[in-house]
């Protein structure tokens, strides 16, 4: 009698590929108040977000937050909002999409990009789920943030963790921490700058408003600060500015407590007193036009600086699906994927 070990039906595999994980803030799914609640809840909740004790958080943002700011960010969202849906989300899937097909340029070998948002849908578990499906035995993270904070950077970061704690068979892991002063993204930020010079002309100031944290987590050792620094200094000398013509700020303040300074809104008023003829505002930190972008800087930042009795006020576009830039994300991530991939 003849034995036979009986073959296991296990599915056949896809090739072994790379992955990279492409990670952006995340966004609503709608600009109303219910779909604003779960949002901020998560968002707020976040404890690389609200460093305050969390007793006194929970009250607060259950007995206040979550009761009048939904309605509130609801009608500013609105403002925004097309007909494709977020702005952020919009891109940011182009972003995504592009990077994969500009990738191919280049790359010989198998690889996959997904998008997870570390807040709302599509999740940073549910793009490591996608990957793995497909046989991503390597994944590279890249937060869509140039410079690195804990609340932002580190926050995405965290959560990619939690999921691949719970992953058995776990894959190889790389992290883009920053890249506030890659010649690539210093490029992309720069020549969509002397695009829309060549389009609309020069303005007297070029203000560079990048997002606020409490001056806090400067004081912690948070290296944020000194990276919008770094940044807008590149940018202005690959611009030929000199220091009287630009100014780099911090917008997006919240709560009683001291943020980076300057902050944007008494300096863009500060310039509108001036009578200054014309200034343009750009957001380097942020790689898409979003709510902080277009609400806050591109119409608040124009009535405040109008107001104020400045003549002209122009809001730069974020780098979103330019060329320029998607090149400079697929060097970035070829830059962390040294060893990982093959090359044409």
């Amino acid at each position: 009698m003849s034995f036979y070990l009986k073959e296991p039906n296990i599915p056949a595999q896809e090739p072994e590929r790379t992955g990279i994980l492409v990670m952006n803030l995340g966004t609503p799914e709608a600009p109303t108040a219910k779909a604003l609640r779960p949002y901020l809840r998560q968002f707020l909740s976040d404890r690389r977000v609200i460093e305050i004790p969390r007793l006194i958080w929970w009250f607060i943002l259950n007995g206040v937050i979550l009761v009048l700011r939904p309605r509130q960010s609801a009608h500013k969202y609105a403002t925004i909002w097309d007909k494709d849906g977020s702005p952020l989300m919009v891109n940011s899937q182009k972003q995504a999409r592009l990077l994969e097909g500009y990738l191919h340029e280049q790359v010989a070998s198998p690889y996959a990009v997904e998008l997870g948002m570390r807040y709302g849908r599509p999740s940073v578990q549910s793009a490591i789920e996608k990957l793995k499906a497909k046989n991503c035995n390597r994944i590279l993270l890249f937060p869509l943030y140039p410079q690195y904070a804990a609340s932002s950077s580190a926050s995405a970061l965290d959560e990619a963790m939690r999921t691949l704690i719970r992953t058995r068979n776990m894959p190889e892991i790389r992290t883009i921490r920053d890249y506030h002063t890659h010649p690539a993204y210093i490029n992309a930020v720069a020549e969509s700058i002397r695009l829309y010079w060549q389009q609309h002309g020069k303005p007297e100031k070029l203000v560079m408003s990048f997002h606020g944290v409490p001056r806090r987590t400067y004081d912690l050792g948070d290296p944020y600060y000194d990276q919008c620094q770094a940044s807008g200094k590149l940018i202005a000398q690959a611009l030929d500015l000199t220091e009287d013509q630009y100014l780099i700020a911090f917008q997006s303040r919240f709560g009683a407590a001291e943020w980076l300074q300057p902050y944007f809104a008494p300096s863009i008023e500060a310039l509108g007193k001036q009578k200054l003829r014309r200034v343009d505002v750009v957001c380097p930190g942020f790689s898409s036009d979003c709510l902080e972008t277009l609400e806050e800087i591109a119409m608040e930042g124009k009535s405040l600086f109008l107001e104020a009795g400045g003549s002209e006020y122009h809001y730069i576009p974020a780098l979103n699906d330019s060329d320029t830039w998607i090149k400079a994300m697929r060097k970035i991530a070829l830059d962390n994927l040294q060893g990982w991939m093959t090359l044409r």
